[in-house]
């Protein structure tokens, strides 16, 4: 399982490919965004960690024209760029994951494994299941059983998340911040009164559980 690291901080881009060796995984590591890309199209590769401030093309800019030819490789985005807009967009192009700088290794390494093993097993696409339910990316549509739903903005991008962490128990304060930014009043309920809204949308068939006292989770 081969993984493509773009980052043009040299201590930082040699760090990231040491933890991964460690982890037993080849690695290349790229500088540039011109080079990623020409990378990314060539080689053979089951997830791609992505800087977004880079020399030469900028990292959305990589999303947008891989995405365009390989959309079944996964793109996760290492960044300090952590502002809602940039997080959106880069979502919207197609990254499967998002994690800002500084980060934690244990955390990134276990998000890594977690969607090289959902390439490994033919789970990316344009649409994402969990139990009967099926997102479709492109489309932004939601369908369990016969029941299609549209969704909103911020409904999808919920359950986007939880769909990407499938089986896990995703927090109400890791919803806020990936979802509405982690400036949001801690104190809102805005998580609650969306998660309502997806379910009646998705219907009684829906895999939304609420697990009391810690967050939501997409069931299997």
């Amino acid at each position: 399982m081969r993984i493509l690291i773009v980052e043009d901080e040299p201590r930082i881009r040699a760090f990231l490919a040491r933890a991964f060796e460690a982890e037993g995984f080849p690695v290349d590591a790229v500088e540039d965004g011109k080079s990623a890309l020409a990378r990314a199209l060539k080689g053979s590769y089951e997830l791609v960690i992505l800087d977004l401030v880079l020399p030469g093309l900028d990292g959305l800019d990589v999303l947008r024209e891989l995405r365009a030819v390989r959309s079944d490789l996964p793109v996760l985005i290492l960044s300090a760029r952590v502002d809602l807009p940039t997080k959106l967009r880069g979502f919207e192009l197609g990254a499967v994951d998002y994690v800002a700088k500084p980060f934690a290794l244990d955390e990134l390494l276990a998000r890594a494994r977690v969607h090289l093993r959902l390439a490994h097993v033919g789970d990316y696409g344009a649409t994402i299941r969990a139990g009967e339910l099926v997102l479709d990316l492109p489309s932004r549509q939601a369908r369990v059983g016969s029941t299609i739903a549209e969704l909103s903005d911020r409904e999808f991008h919920v359950l986007h998340v939880l769909m990407r962490h499938v089986g896990e128990v995703v927090s109400r304060e890791r919803l806020l911040a990936e979802v509405w930014g982690y400036d949001f009043d801690p104190r809102s309920n805005v998580v609650d009164v969306c998660v309502r809204r997806l379910r009646r949308r998705l219907g009684p068939d829906n895999p939304i559980e609420t697990v009391r006292n810690a967050g939501y989770r997409a069931a299997a």
